[in-house]
């Protein structure tokens, strides 16, 4: 007998939803309860389940298809379990070797700390890789694990810091939701703004010990927007994200770093910006942000 495997009533405000990676491929067996496919939809992944025990013969949407409720995404035949490649029974099943079933949780996480899921005994149910078999493993293999204060972009970044390119991702359908709606709240909500204090005590003493011979090198005193600027630049090449910008449904990672700095002016505050900061030294940057004032005092 042929079983359909379609998608679930999705919540009434979701139109639409996209599939993510398949977990089983055409021509393997499943069981019933066990995930074969992650729903994703701007709320939430949701898991689907196989509907019966049997064999996945025929795949009818792929990875990053849009979906929408009772669509039909597979086919299972129940008929065709002889058919399916036994297992000796001291071992376990093939598919338990090579791709156990994984939990979104755990997947998330891994993919954070370099796991690779495959290599994890799943203590779940039907043998389920879940999120506290990864920790587990993660903790086994210190080496391994990325630094949690800078996790791996998804761009490369030594292109992108050559020149001056652009590099776009598409976003996932659960982040576009959450940046609309970080935008609306822009609108709708007060803005909070933090204040974090730091010791400013080295750079007061390094502008004491050297303002004189820079002043006398350059013909600019060293003032301390060069510090901010300097970083501003630092901190954006740690941390790539925060250096991007959202167009349409993509980030577009910046691979520049162009720096606002706030000038006054008869007619108010002006924001011209210091383009390429990055490779700009610091007397070039008290020379330009010197430059900035004066033109903004002349309206030029």
């Amino acid at each position: 007998m042929i079983i359909e495997v379609k998608v679930p009533q999705l919540s009434e405000s979701v139109a639409e939803a996209t599939l993510l990676d398949w977990h089983k491929k055409e021509g393997e067996p499943v069981s019933r309860d066990e995930n074969l496919i992650d729903i994703e939809t701007d709320k939430v992944v949701l898991e689907l389940p196989a509907p019966t025990d049997g064999v996945l013969v025929k795949i009818l949407k792929q990875s990053r298809d849009p979906v929408t409720s009772g669509d039909v995404i597979a086919q299972i035949d129940t008929d065709a379990k002889a058919a399916a490649p036994s297992a000796d029974k001291k071992s376990p099943p093939e598919k338990t070797k090579t791709t156990p079933p994984v939990m979104p949780a755990a997947q998330k996480i891994a993919a954070e700390q370099g796991i690779d899921t495959s290599k994890v005994l799943g203590t779940g149910r039907d043998g389920r890789v879940t999120k506290g078999d990864v920790l587990e493993q993660a903790a086994k293999v210190p080496a391994a694990k990325p630094d949690l204060q800078q996790p791996p972009p998804p761009v490369n970044i030594d292109a992108l810091l050559s020149g001056r390119p652009e590099q776009r991702v598409p976003m996932s359908r659960l982040r576009q939701r959450v940046a609309e709606r970080l935008v609306q709240s822009q609108h709708t909500a007060a803005i909070l703004t933090t204040f974090n204090e730091v010791s400013m005590a080295p750079v007061i003493e390094l502008r004491k010990k050297y303002q004189e011979r820079f002043e006398k090198e350059h013909g600019v005193r060293l003032g301390f927007m060069s510090f901010f600027v300097k970083a501003s630049v630092h901190a954006l090449k740690r941390y790539p994200v925060v250096n991007a910008s959202i167009d349409g449904t993509d980030i577009v990672y910046h691979g520049y770093f162009d720096v606002g700095i706030a000038v006054g002016s008869p007619r108010g505050l002006v924001v011209p910006i210091l383009r390429d900061a990055d490779r700009m030294s610091f007397a070039e940057i008290e020379k330009k942000i010197a430059d900035f004032g004066k033109r903004a005092q002349e309206g030029s």
